[in-house]
């Protein structure tokens, strides 16, 4: 009787599996002396993942590559400095991302740009059938120093002289 009852949860379990349903990536850079935040998302991204049995699974080896000329802030007019006084100016028109460890509160990713990978910590929390994810990168990092200089001229007046080297990362990915 004990083995039936197993073998029903077992084929039950093989029957259940999360897959990713939507995914958002945002960024928030700073600018100012006040440090004052401008967000925006990425509209393409090519998200990649296996159906699993649980969120860790499923996270676990996600990855994701975004078109940096994707960039949407909200303001097309930003948006077309950021891509050609920014991304642009050191070729950079991919970003990649994998998922490389999960425990409880903190998730690894593994980021390329510029041709530079580094593994990025983030917080994350699950509510809702929802992963939202949250680290900091510095531009410097990603030997990206070029472009940061290239969209502080371009934005001189607008960021008072000064635009921060670090950058918030976030990602949303709803699952079902």
């Amino acid at each position: 009787m004990k083995k039936i009852i197993l073998a029903l949860l077992l084929a039950g379990a093989s029957l259940y599996a999360l897959e990713v349903q939507n995914t958002t990536v945002k960024f928030t850079a700073f600018k100012t002396y006040a440090k004052k935040g401008v967000s925006g998302v990425f509209d393409k991204i090519r998200v990649k993942t296996q159906k699993a049995d649980t969120v860790t699974t499923l996270l676990r080896n996600a990855t994701a590559e975004i078109e940096t000329s994707s960039v949407n802030s909200g303001n097309k007019g930003r948006d077309a400095k950021l891509v050609a006084q920014f991304f642009n100016v050191q070729d950079v028109k991919r970003i990649k991302a994998k998922i490389i460890d999960v425990t409880k509160n903190t998730l690894i990713l593994q980021l390329n740009m510029n041709n530079k990978t580094l593994n990025i910590p983030m917080s994350y929390s699950i509510a809702n059938n929802t992963v939202n994810a949250k680290g900091t990168i510095d531009l410097a990092d990603f030997m990206m120093l070029q472009s940061l200089k290239s969209i502080n001229k371009a934005c001189y007046t607008l960021h008072q002289g000064k635009t921060w080297q670090d950058v918030n990362i976030y990602f949303t990915m709803q699952y079902k």
